[in-house]
């Protein structure tokens, strides 16, 4: 497949907002950060900082956080020409770091401008001939617009690499609601990403393996499964592959799923897989994706924020 065509990544752009008590009495209050988020986001801009024709599809806001989401995809190199003007506000998130640097969230979702998409939007901001859709997280499950979401999946399917990561938040989003809908993404999709916090929610006392043999079965060629410190494990067609975490000192670990899903994605267009079915994807080759990666998220991780690298910083 020709690697000129462009990677298409659908979902929704978050202002993450850190929260730090401010010094003095504890009753003076919070100071919050706010910097551009989103997992798809996030994804996109990675993507395209590494070199890889990226078209963003997001509805964004012309809010004070909508313009903060456009100048930093635009200046990572995204392609916003397929993004709606919405009138909605945008979407809110408040992390709360834990002494890891994980991040626990409080939402403030509720009738933003990333759920509202129509047919006509997703069909009008799409390129022709895209060699992979990637989408996921809470896009793929917030009403109205994940019903045409998942339409626009099934009509892309016959022509186009389909790549979903779940991302499981489920103190906005019911797992159940995930699990009701992972066999239809499963039967779309040629990649399937999912943390080891997403398994836990989905398939609570699964092995990773038998997770993946589920998903394989559902119609999913490639199953990764990132597990933090542990590395990953990549199953294609039933073949494992265990890769080691990359070396980072972390600062916190916010965006390295989206950003690992890149290097993946990344190598795999790059060596001209993307565009199909992936045919011609081997073992060796998910072992050089999957390595790259967990370098991009290991740098991720080095910095505050979903602020993924660029080349020169691997």
């Amino acid at each position: 497949m020709s690697p000129s065509r462009p990677v298409v990544v659908l979902g929704e752009c978050v202002a993450d907002a850190f929260a730090a008590p401010r010094s003095g009495e504890p009753a003076a209050g919070l100071d919050l950060t706010v910097v551009p988020g989103g997992g798809p986001a996030t994804t996109a801009v990675a993507l395209a900082r590494l070199g890889t024709p990226t078209r963003f599809l997001g509805r964004l806001s012309g809010d004070v956080f909508g313009r903060l989401f456009r100048e930093r995809l635009a200046g990572s190199g995204v392609d916003l020409t397929g993004c709606p003007d919405a009138a909605e506000s945008s979407t809110l998130a408040v992390a709360d770091l834990d002494g890891a640097g994980r991040a626990r969230y409080s939402f403030h979702a509720e009738g933003t401008a990333d759920w509202q998409w129509t047919a006509a939007e997703l069909t009008a901001g799409l390129p022709a001939g895209p060699a992979c859709l990637h989408t996921g997280s809470l896009a793929l499950v917030r009403d109205p617009g994940a019903e045409r979401i998942e339409e626009l999946l099934d009509d892309l399917h016959p022509r186009a690499t389909i790549s979903i990561d779940p991302n499981v938040r489920p103190g906005l989003v019911p797992p159940d609601r995930y699990r009701q809908r992972l066999p239809r993404w499963c039967r779309a999709a040629d990649i399937l990403r999912l943390s080891d916090d997403d398994l836990t929610h989905l398939h609570p006392d699964t092995p990773p393996e038998k997770a993946c043999d589920e998903w394989h079965g559902l119609g999913v060629r490639l199953v990764v499964i990132t597990l933090g410190a542990a590395g990953a494990l990549a199953s294609l067609d039933g073949i494992r592959i265990h890769v080691p975490a990359h070396p980072s000192d972390v600062v916190d670990t916010v965006g390295a799923g989206d950003a690992f899903m890149a290097g993946l994605l990344h190598h795999l267009h790059s060596a001209g897989h993307l565009g199909g079915r992936l045919p011609a994807l081997t073992s060796e080759d998910v072992q050089e994706a999957v390595v790259l990666g967990t370098a991009v998220a290991a740098a991720t991780c080095a910095v505050r924020g979903p602020n993924p690298p660029w080349p020169h910083e691997l």
